[in-house]
């Protein structure tokens, strides 16, 4: 199992997930431009998508979802219904998908219906988290030791006081239903790899609070201290205009 994140951000949120049998699409919150070339990089095409799956109804994760028909999307219970019917998702249980399994995971964040994603094929179990304010017990006891986590590590505590923002924003960012930081992203990093772990992909990076440096010198900086496996894991920063590919088996 592979992935391909198109973009990763507050500007727009959308991440292939596939093998050579099954090619899942999370978020729909880029264009449809992106999503079609991203797709011929792996060789593929849009109709070759054969699941949509959306972590929860903020804009820049389903902006473009009406690109794909509503039998193939699949949603914990949330706003996506103001737009379409849809395939309803329950946290904390495990569903088929042709040659890749998932088990949605409970997450917190302001809007109903929010979630995550562990995927799983023969090869490669898969940990997808973003837009949360933390992470609920039951979902971290579920995502120990897995390959490859993609996990949101959003912004620069100092960074993010320093700003401009508004006090208010800043207490929602900041809360439990908010969004990780650096920091907090790296302790439950710290409590979850084990030998199992070749990679971790820091996701949703603010553009104001945040630099792709900073993320990884941090989260890698707490990882390594508290857990020494770390020091043999890949750690990398998706992007928000830019393309990540993971293709290793």
């Amino acid at each position: 199992m592979h992935f391909l994140n198109i973009g990763s951000g507050s500007k727009g949120n959308s991440t292939i997930i596939y093998n050579e049998e099954t090619t899942i699409l999370v978020d729909v919150g880029v264009s449809r431009r992106r999503i079609v070339t991203a797709l011929k990089t792996i060789n593929k095409k849009l109709s070759d998508v054969q699941y949509v799956l959306i972590t929860h109804a903020h804009s820049d994760h389903i902006s473009n979802i009406d690109i794909f028909p509503s039998n193939i999307v699949y949603s914990v219970e949330n706003e996506l219904r103001n737009h379409m019917d849809f395939n309803i998702l329950e946290h904390f249980k495990e569903y088929r998908l042709n040659t890749i399994s998932v088990i949605v995971l409970l997450t917190s964040h302001d809007v109903k219906g929010s979630c995550g994603f562990l995927f799983k094929d023969n090869k490669n179990e898969l940990v997808y988290i973003t837009d949360t304010g933390f992470i609920p017990l039951k979902t971290l006891n579920i995502i120990q030791n897995k390959d490859i986590y993609i996990i949101e590590s959003n912004h620069d505590i100092n960074m993010l006081l320093e700003s401009r923002r508004t006090n208010r924003l800043k207490e929602r960012i900041l809360s439990s239903v908010g969004h990780l930081s650096n920091d907090l992203c790296a302790q439950y990093l710290a409590e979850v790899i084990g030998d199992k772990t070749k990679a971790i992909f820091l996701a949703h990076l603010s553009e104001e609070c945040n630099l792709d440096g900073i993320a990884i010198d941090t989260v890698y900086s707490i990882v390594t201290s508290k857990n020494k496996r770390a020091k043999h894991i890949v750690f990398d920063a998706l992007k928000q205009k830019e393309a990540t590919i993971y293709d290793q088996d």
